[in-house]
């Protein structure tokens, strides 16, 4: 099922979309603390605690939008509140691996410098893939006249994207070749983590 048609099945049933939201706010509260588990005891950046506050308040802020569905559906990240939870929770977890796994072949780094590294490609990597996943969705919200609302996010994300753009060129004079090697890895686990939502969301339809 393409991409725009899965959400569209999506914000058509209100504990769908409620689960689809507190999906979205598990995984920005996982990339957060993804973020700040890669931080350097010491050397951490200004820009590095920027994302983790950020991507922490975007998963407080899709937890609260849900509210506006309804304020009983959601309230925890369990399995039963998360669509394609296995998926879900393998999604990130897998990527932050085989991107280290790569980074270590090609740069030899020692751990700190590993975290630093994953921190820079791994979140690039996301950060590209929000910048076509939020702005579906909103104009999807936008068309259902919809009270929920991501804008904030999008305009935040593309800032982060800029940001990471700017500090991998610090990074590596050849980063693009890497990053792309990196993407490679996030669209193939994007592509199964889609695949599980659209399974989850044709049985829920034809139960």
């Amino acid at each position: 099922m393409e991409f725009q048609h899965l959400l569209q099945r999506v914000v058509q049933d209100n504990t769908t979309h409620a689960k689809w939201l507190n999906t979205l706010s598990f995984m920005e509260n996982a990339g957060a603390r993804k973020i700040s588990k890669c931080e350097h005891p010491v050397s951490v950046t200004l820009i590095q605690l920027k994302h983790a506050a950020e991507e922490h308040r975007h998963a407080y802020y899709l937890k609260k939008q849900i509210g506006k569905i309804d304020s009983e559906l959601c309230k925890t990240y369990e399995n039963k509140e998360l669509l394609a939870p296995t998926a879900t929770r393998h999604y990130l977890h897998a990527l932050d691996i085989k991107a280290c796994r790569y980074l270590q072949q090609v740069f030899q780094l020692s751990q700190e410098e590993l975290k630093f590294a994953a921190y820079l490609f791994v979140t690039y990597a996301i950060e590209v893939r929000a910048d076509e996943l939020y702005p579906v969705y909103q104009d999807i919200l936008t068309q259902e006249s919809s009270r929920i609302m991501v804008k904030s996010i999008i305009l935040e994300e593309e800032g982060h994207l800029e940001e990471m753009i700017n500090q991998l060129n610090e990074f590596s004079g050849d980063w693009k070749i890497h990053a792309e090697n990196i993407l490679n890895i996030e669209k193939e686990l994007h592509h199964q983590w889609i695949n599980a939502i659209t399974k989850e969301v044709e049985e829920l339809n034809y139960a």
